[in-house]
C-alpha cells in the first residue's frame, strides 16, 4: 500500500512528525543561537510587565528597560560574587585541609602496606604512572570547561542585549507576528501571547518555589548532621545550582570542609555529600515537576518529558528552556479546537471517568 492510499488523518501525523524531526534537527545545529535568543525571550516576558508598568508613571521605554535589566544583571553579579566568595573561603582553610588530607593518605598508605604488601616505593610508582595516563585527559577536560564557560561568557554578554531589543522593539515584533497569520487569527495569537508571558511569570515563580525548598532541605540535613552555619549553607548551595555543575560543587565544599574541620572525621564530609546527591535527586525528578508543573499548568509526565528531551538538544540550557517551551505549546493547544487531545495530553486537569 502506497503513501497516497493512506488516510488523511496518517497523512497530517506524518506531517506532524516531520515537523517535529526536523525541528529538532534545527534547534539541535543552531543551539548557539537559540539558545541565548531564548533566554532573552524568557527575561522580556519576564521584565514585561515591569517595563509596562515603569512607562505608565511617565518613564521612557528605554530608561524603563534600562532599569528592569540592571535589576536582572544586579542579582546576577551577586550569584557570581557569592561563588567567588566561597572559592576564597575555600583556599583560606586548604592549609587545614590540606594538613587532614595528607594524614588520610598517609594512613591510607599504611593501610595498603599492611593488608596487600605493597611497599611505599611501589605504591609511589604505581601513583606516578596513574597520573602520567590521566594527565591526557585531565588536559581535554580542562580545555573543554575552559571552551564551554568562554563560550558561556559571550552568551552572558549576548542575552541582555538580545533582551533591551527584544523589549524596545516589542511593538514591532507583534505587529510583525500578527502580518504573518490571518486576520481571523489575530485575536486568538493576542491572547496566547498575554497567557504566555503570565506562564512564563508563573515559571520564574515556580523556580523560586524550588530554590526554596532545596534550600530549606539542605539546611535541614546540615543541622541533622550537625555543621556549624547549616543555614548559610543550605540556601547558598540552593542558589548556586543555577550554575550547572560547578554550582553543587563549589556548594557543598564548605560545608564538606565544615564538617572535616569540625569533627575530624571523613564520615562527615561522606553524609554531607549524600546530603546534596539526595537532594538533587529529589529537585531533579520531583520538586521540580511539581512546582513548575502547578504553575505552567503542566503535568509532571510532560515536565520530565521536556526536561529529557531538552538535555538532549541543548544540554543543560535545553533542560531549562523546553518547560516553558511546552508551557507555550500548551497554551497554542487549549486555544486551537482541533488539537484538544494534546491539551488533555498535557494539562493537569482532572479527567471524569
Amino acid at each position: 500500500m502506497g503513501l497516497r492510499s493512506l488516510p488523511k488523518g496518517n497523512n497530517s501525523y506524518l506531517v506532524a512528525l516531520q515537523a517535529v524531526f526536523f525541528g529538532s534537527v534545527i534547534l539541535y545545529f543552531g543551539r548557539t543561537f537559540f539558545i541565548p535568543l531564548s533566554f532573552a525571550v524568557l527575561i522580556s516576558f519576564v521584565l514585561y510587565p515591569i517595563c509596562v508598568w515603569l512607562e505608565g508613571k511617565s518613564i521612557n521605554r528605554m530608561a524603563s528597560i534600562l532599569f528592569s535589566m540592571s535589576v536582572v544583571i544586579l542579582f546576577g553579579a551577586a550569584i557570581i560574587l557569592l561563588l567567588v566568595y566561597q572559592f576564597t573561603t575555600f583556599i583560606s582553610e586548604w592549609p587545614v585541609i590540606k594538613v587532614k588530607l595528607l594524614e588520610v593518605i598517609e594512613q591510607f598508605s599504611g593501610y595498603i602496606f599492611t593488608t596487600f604488601g605493597v611497599s611505599r616505593i611501589r605504591q609511589n610508582e604505581l601513583l606516578t604512572q596513574i597520573l602520567n595516563q590521566s594527565s591526557g585527559n585531565l588536559f581535554t577536560l580542562i580545555r573543554h570547561l575552559i571552551s564551554t564557560y568562554s563560550l558561556s561568557a559571550v552568551l552572558l554578554i549576548l542575552v541582555p542585549i538580545y533582551s533591551t531589543l527584544i523589549l524596545f522593539y516589542r511593538k514591532r515584533l507583534v505587529k510583525a507576528l500578527y502580518m504573518i497569520f490571518p486576520i481571523e487569527s489575530r485575536v486568538g495569537i493576542k491572547a496566547v501571547l498575554s497567557q504566555t508571558i503570565t506562564a512564563y511569570y508563573n515559571f520564574i515563580k515556580g523556580m523560586g518555589i524550588v530554590y526554596l525548598a532545596v534550600g530549606t532541605l539542605n539546611s535541614v540535613g546540615l543541622l541533622v548532621l550537625g555543621v556549624p552555619h547549616a543555614i548559610f549553607f543550605g540556601y547558598t548551595a540552593a542558589i548556586l545550582t543555577f550554575i550547572p555543575y560547578v554550582g553543587i560543587m563549589v556548594g557543598a565544599l564548605l560545608p564538606m570542609t565544615m564538617s572535616w574541620i569540625t569533627y575530624n572525621s571523613i564520615w562527615y564530609p561522606i553524609g554531607v555529600v549524600f546530603l546534596f546527591s539526595l537532594v538533587q535527586y529529589l529537585e531533579a525528578n520531583l520538586i521540580f515537576p511539581l512546582a513548575v508543573s502547578n504553575k505552567l499548568k503542566i503535568n509532571a509526565l510532560a515536565t520530565i518529558s521536556a526536561i529529557v528531551v531538552g538535555g538532549i538538544i541543548w544540554g543543560v540550557a535545553g533542560m531549562i528552556l523546553f518547560v516553558p517551551f511546552l508551557a507555550i505549546a500548551k497554551l497554542i493547544v487549549d486555544n486551537s479546537p482541533k488539537l484538544k487531545t494534546w491539551s488533555v495530553l498535557l494539562g493537569t486537569s482532572s479527567i471524569q471517568n
